[in-house]
């Protein structure tokens, strides 16, 4: 009975298991017939049931039965899980002072945060931020942004700095002397601008300054019949000194806008109405080369209605006077309506405060090394003061007019050529005076630092940019890849027919064609003055930039030494573009000897044509074919020829032109060209000949190549070469 029980107890478990191994082989084809919905729905794992320990008087029971051990260990393991999620995150202490520096990564806020990655970029994401990488670059005013959002107190580097800064202007300016208006002289290039100053001050700048045209900003200070002083700035009119142009304007009192009779509205004086439209300054209009016969003066004022100028001839509030002054024509009335706009204007300055004034110009001079010249705007500017200018300062040993004379002080409007710069100042940089030679070098420094700061920050985007582009690349590669991995799980399981092709790597193409870079001059530019150094360089970034371009290296005012033909000589082929200023002969040796060309020039029209000619010279050669006759294949035969060798010789008739034997020939074939090369034999009959014309017979031969069929087209051409420009 035992066994009998036995038996019907096993074969009972048997039946039991065999019906559990049938269920989950159904689950399985299940599974497989469902496809990726099967993969996708995984079956959640049954939820064990928790036991409860049983009480007694102390407490629950540590001792568990042998049967309940599986569940204790999952309750630790929860336990474990609930005291990890129950674990603060570590935060900096509120209110902390925390030093930023002026660029840091992501990665390094972290850090200095003490929290992290993850919850830093979280952060940045609910703010708004869109550098969510570790090693993106964040200013430090980005990076003070963050830190206030984590409630501690950011410390960003100091930005002052010791720094001097001009004075408020009174708001009662009454009580202060009347200064001489400031005239800026303004127009096209050779419209008689500097002739014209040349009247008013019976000078003759004009034949000073090479090829008769103005290319620096001159400050002159003319004393009128009347006993009123003005002090004029002539301005170039050429269209590579625009930089010039514009802080002539901003540096001024009235603008007289020179426009010739005879030639009328041209670009640069579109320009000088723009620039004097800009600084909000009041305009004179002086209509020049009036005796001219056949000039209409009516005809400019309403030319230049289109561009703004209502003289009050035309209902507008502009005066405008008609003049020569080649001839001093109209200078008397000219130089009555500047001293009667100023008057109205009521021109005042301080004199008994520190000065404050504007560079014109600077340059290096043989004997006195840096000098430049200084327009007084307030204040009074005495030999021995202490001035700063930009990045540069001076403490002034000496000061001459524009005549040359030596001055102890000047005033207000007052021009002067000032020496004693331990560096040259830039054009247009504003000047101020320091109480001490120390003051005046903390400044410099910090400016120097400030600078190299912007510098910096500049090219932090451009930096975020590259890694931004490296990380979406990054990105797709792995989308790519984990997209491929899943394709290739499903067509294993035989969820897809076909093997998943693998994700493309852009991979660099050794044999493809490298694109050929545009070819580089480099240059570097030495000027007599900054303004004309940096009009040079301002043409230089204006050419056409396509076929070849010019990299200027360095630039710098000043002759040209030996340490310019070292930079030049880095580059391949460098140049040295000297304006105004010369080489000195062991310079010029050197330079031979490197192979760096000098370019020397002093007017700038004629440079900017020399620049170009120079750029298209440096350009690969351009050449084109042209046909000089065509004939036509009537007959093969062959010939022999030495070494009782023989070949084939194509006997053909000149349709066209002349087929000659030091050209270029090419066999054309039902439209296309078969051979091109060169011809190693032309005859007529047993004679060589050096070309046939049209309507005679020939033989031709080929050099490496004998597969000359009837009916062939055979051209001779030769090659023209084309002249190049930049565009």
């Amino acid at each position: 009975m035992k066994q009998a029980k036995f038996n019907e107890e096993h074969q009972r478990k048997k039946a039991s298991e065999a019906s559990q191994e049938g269920v989950s082989h159904d689950n399985k084809k299940n599974a497989s017939k469902n496809g990726v919905q099967g993969y996708k729905d995984k079956q959640k794992p049954r939820e064990t049931e928790k036991v409860k320990p049983k009480k007694t008087r102390d407490g629950p029971s540590r001792r568990l039965r042998s049967g309940d051990l599986d569940v204790a260990e999952e309750m630790d393991d929860e336990d474990k899980v609930k005291r990890r999620r129950k674990k603060k995150l570590k935060m900096p202490k509120m209110g902390q002072e925390v030093k930023i520096p002026l660029t840091i990564t992501v990665d390094g806020l972290a850090k200095l945060l003490g929290v992290p990655n993850d919850h830093l970029l979280r952060k940045m994401s609910h703010m708004g931020m869109d550098k969510l990488a570790n090693d993106f670059l964040l200013s430090g005013e980005e990076a003070a942004e963050i830190a206030l959002e984590y409630r501690v107190v950011p410390v960003l580097p100091e930005d002052k700095g010791p720094e001097l800064h001009p004075l408020p202007i009174p708001d009662d300016m009454s009580m202060h002397p009347t200064r001489p208006p400031i005239v800026t002289i303004m127009g096209h290039v050779d419209h008689g601008k500097t002739t014209l100053l040349d009247t008013l001050r019976n000078s003759s700048i004009t034949a000073s300054e090479a090829g008769g045209i103005t290319q620096h900003i001159g400050a002159f200070s003319v004393q009128l019949k009347s006993g009123q002083n003005i002090t004029f700035l002539d301005t170039p009119g050429h269209a590579a000194f625009s930089a010039m142009r514009a802080r002539g304007a901003n540096a001024t009192d009235i603008v007289v806008l020179v426009v010739a009779a005879d030639d009328g509205v041209m670009p640069q004086t579109k320009e000088a109405i723009q620039h004097a439209l800009d600084a909000d300054v009041p305009i004179i209009v002086a209509i020049n080369k009036c005796d001219k016969p056949g000039v209409d003066p009516s005809l400019i004022k309403e030319e230049l209605l289109q561009y703004g100028i209502q003289t009050e001839d035309l209902g507008g509030d502009i005066q405008a006077v008609h003049i020569s002054a080649l001839k001093g024509e109209g200078m008397e009335e000219l130089s009555e309506n500047i001293t009667t706009l100023a008057e109205v204007l009521d021109l005042r300055a301080e004199v008994d405060i520190p000065v404050q004034a504007t560079i014109i110009e600077s340059q290096v001079e043989k004997g006195r090394g840096n000098v430049a010249s200084v327009l007084v705007n307030r204040g009074t500017l005495k030999v021995g003061d202490i001035i700063v200018a930009g990045t540069a300062w001076c403490k002034v040993r000496s000061m001459t007019d524009d005549r040359g004379k030596s001055v102890k002080s000047i005033g207000p409007a007052g021009t002067v050529r000032v020496m004693g710069w331990k560096e040259i100042p830039q054009a247009g940089d504003m000047v101020l005076q320091a109480e001490t030679e120390s003051k005046a070098k903390d400044v410099v420094e910090n400016r120097i630092s400030k600078r190299k700061n912007k510098e910096q920050l500049a090219s932090l985007e451009a930096m975020n940019q590259t890694r931004r582009e490296t990380h979406e690349r990054d990105a797709v590669e792995r989308a790519d890849e984990k997209a491929y991995s899943k394709a290739v799980w499903e067509y294993h399981n035989g969820l897809r027919s076909t093997f998943p092709e693998p994700p493309k790597v852009d991979k660099p193409n050794v044999d493809a064609p490298k694109p050929q870079a545009v070819p580089t001059v480099p240059i570097v530019v030495k000027g007599d003055v900054s303004g004309t150094v940096e009009a040079v360089e301002a043409a230089l970034k204006r050419l056409p930039k396509k076929l070849i371009q010019a990299s200027v290296l360095s630039s710098g005012v000043g002759p040209v030494t030996e340490s310019d033909v070292a930079i030049a000589s880095t580059g391949h082929e460098g140049v040295i573009i000297a304006f105004n200023v010369k080489a000195d002969k062991k310079t010029q040796s050197v330079a031979k000897r490197e192979k760096v060309q000098i370019m020397t020039s002093r007017i700038i029209y004629k440079l900017l044509e020399d620049i170009e000619e120079l750029m298209v010279s440096r350009l690969p050669p351009l050449y084109v074919d042209e046909v000089q006759g065509e004939a036509v294949v009537q007959q093969l035969f062959d010939i022999t020829v030495k070494g009782n060798t023989t070949t084939n010789i194509a006997g053909s008739r000149v349709t066209s032109g002349t087929i000659t034997k030091a050209d270029k020939a090419s066999v054309v074939r039902k439209g296309k060209v078969v051979f091109t090369g060169e011809v190693s034999s032309l005859r007529n009959l047993k004679t060589d000949i050096a070309e046939t014309t049209k309507g005679q017979e020939f033989g031709i031969a080929f050099a490496g190549f004998e597969d000359v069929r009837e009916g062939d087209v055979i051209q001779s051409f030769r090659q023209k070469k084309l002249e190049r420009k930049l565009e």
